[in-house]
């Protein structure tokens, strides 16, 4: 009765191929220029045969069955210990690790195409090597050489799995007030002891070792964020030889009990006199994190595309065969005992909404992950290098926040679409709510991430980075100003890259008397900033598709229905940031006005 995922390769192709030219990027970097298409193409197309007919079979049975946990042991549910090990069979895990340590080499870029597709058929089963790419990036950048000889081999080929261990239950998103302490041993080991919480993949039966990243304190560190260093906590010691040898004194002490991603074991890590081993710097260990913290923020940015996709496959099937009532216009199917609801304006507007948030959150994802590919692609230009990562920093909250917020909506719409039978678990709608509401908190919540947006990113850099970004949509304008089919676009798309320019100064100019202007503006501003990067790729899908029907090139329907989804974005999403701005323009006071005591009833 649940809809079937289908892999949207012919989307996948049109953002690799006609809007990123990845072939033609990866010629220019020389780490990856034996990438070509047809390779990009074959891996992508197996993985859609993979998540397809693997993943997606058991996606609600593993929601129903969820995880379980007896005495410290917690067992997937049923299926996921096969579909792993095919997992690793196939090669999935390393498709984009460093071939140094037994990766293949592959693009970025072809990693996250991989993980849109798995995520969108079972989101819960991506969670297992989703949490080691973060750990395989860690110990890359900041581990020593024993440390990569170790430990990086082993998580590239998904025989070992890793976890970032950071929250605690009183702290919570402030990690400066964690407790978990890191004694020195004689060796040059520590002895890590404290409790972490809401840990995922922490413990499960899918790999022979789990190896944690775990933020701790040393007895001598200062108080706050300046304090705290990272350790490299295995589950089983390594022995000489790559294999497991005895158990460490990590045990899980229990699995939660969630809302959705059930099938995904979110634990309670108790560490009792652990064995670990410093990585990075002491005291400098929220620094070497952000790596972890940064590859988690961009996959969960991908959990939004995946949310706004998989509804909007399920809705638009069930939209095309649900019978109700008659167009407005007359019986669009008079042979039938009513219309299929398709018809409708109201259901299309929902459609359409999922459909516009799924297509522009792909190039988007898509597009910040070229800037990775740049950065460790080998390329000489450390001018274009850092143009990449500056552009990244910019994008990687507003993708992370506005992607996981505009997923939420589309996966809601989807159950909006199904009626009374989205609420029916059987259906697949409901599960995919409940699966991605935990994605605008996890990774830093919505409001987090828009501080991070507005405070370090724009403000602290008095606008630097904000006007790095602007400058890439005024060329594009200014390259298309005389382009009659593009005038609909390209008008409004100057005028809101030069309105969120003003907004900003004057958000600034607020917060230079208050402070909390910035944190009464950020989560509107995100949002403001969320759709005005997707104008801009909207136009920018519109200028290709237009290129490619006056060529005569490809399938002309696929590409008309690129330039019709830009019409409806601009036309009935974008003016969404003319309400967020004047919510900005209100101000801080009507926030922090009321006594706290006044909230009471």
């Amino acid at each position: 009765m649940a809809f079937q995922y289908k892999a949207p390769l012919r989307d996948m192709h049109f953002v690799m191929h006609d809007m990123l030219g990845l072939e033609s990027l990866y010629q220019q970097l020389p780490k990856f220029q034996d990438t070509n298409r047809d390779l990009i193409d074959s891996i992508v197309e197996a993985g859609a045969q993979f998540c397809e007919g693997e993943l997606a079979p058991i996606n609600r049975s593993g929601d129903e069955e969820g995880c379980q946990f007896d005495n410290g042991v917690v067992t997937t549910p049923k299926g996921f210990k096969e579909a792993y090990a095919k997992f690793v069979e196939l090669g999935f895990a390393s498709l984009a690790a460093d071939p140094e340590h037994g990766g293949q080499g592959l693009p970025p870029t072809v990693g996250i195409a991989f993980s849109e597709m798995m995520g969108t058929a079972n989101w819960s089963f991506g969670m297992y090597p989703g949490l080691s790419h973060g750990a395989i990036r860690t110990i890359e950048n900041h581990g020593t050489t024993d440390q990569k000889e170790t430990y990086l081999t082993k998580l590239n080929e998904g025989t070992w799995s890793g976890t970032m261990c950071l929250t605690e239950s009183h702290a919570g998103s402030d990690l400066g007030i964690i407790r978990t302490k890191a004694e020195p041993n004689a060796d040059g080991s520590y002895a890590i002891t404290g409790t972490k919480i809401f840990i995922s993949a922490g413990e499960h039966d899918l790999t022979e070792n789990i190896v944690h990243i775990v933020l701790a304190r040393l007895p001598d560190a200062p108080k706050g964020t300046k304090g705290i260093s990272l350790f490299i906590v295995p589950k089983y010691m390594p022995t000489a030889d790559g294999g497991v040898g005895e158990r460490n004194t990590v045990a899980c002490g229990s699995i939660e009990h969630k809302m959705g991603i059930k099938a995904s074991a979110t634990c309670v890590i108790n560490f009792d006199s652990a064995k670990g081993y410093l990585i990075g710097p002491p005291n400098r260990g929220l620094n070497c994190m952000f790596t972890f913290m940064n590859t988690a923020r961009i996959g969960t940015a991908v959990q939004g595309l995946c949310a706004a996709e998989g509804s909007f496959q399920g809705a638009l099937e069930y939209a095309r065969d649900r019978l109700a009532m008659r167009a407005l216009t007359g019986p669009a199917a008079p042979e039938k005992e009513a219309d299929p609801i398709i018809v409708h304006p109201a259901v299309r507007q929902l459609l359409l909404t999922q459909k516009a948030f799924a297509e522009a959150g792909r190039l988007l994802c898509y597009w910040m992950s070229t800037q990775t590919d740049i950065i460790e692609g080998g390329v000489a230009d450390e001018e274009a290098k850092k143009a990449a990562d500056d552009l990244l920093s910019f994008l990687t909250p507003i993708g992370k926040a506005f992607l996981t917020e505009t997923g939420y909506e589309a996966a809601n719409h989807g159950v909006q679409v199904y009626g009374g039978h989205g609420f029916i678990r059987e259906w697949g709608m409901e599960q995919i709510v409940r699966d991605t509401r935990i994605a605008l908190l996890y990774e830093g919540t919505t409001q987090i991430q828009a501080l991070d947006l507005l405070g370090r990113k724009v403000l602290q850099t008095q606008g630097a980075m904000l006007r790095n970004y602007t400058k890439i949509v005024h060329k594009f304008c200014e390259a298309n100003k005389d382009n009659a089919d593009m005038a609909q676009f390209i008008a409004p798309l100057a005028a809101i890259n030069k309105e969120w320019g003003d907004l900003t100064m004057k958000i600034g100019m607020k917060a230079m008397q208050n402070p909390n202007e910035a944190g009464a503006a950020a989560v509107d501003y995100m949002m403001y900033s969320g759709y005005a990067v997707f104008a801009y790729l909207w136009a920018w899908m519109a200028k290709v598709a237009q290129d490619k029907i006056a060529a005569g090139e490809g399938d002309a329907a696929f590409y008309q229905a690129k330039v019709k989804t830009a019409q409806f974005y601009f036309k009935k999403l974008l003016p969404r940031t003319k309400a967020h701005a004047e919510i900005i323009e209100g101000g801080v006071d009507v926030l922090m006005d009321l006594d706290s005591e006044a909230f009471a009833f």
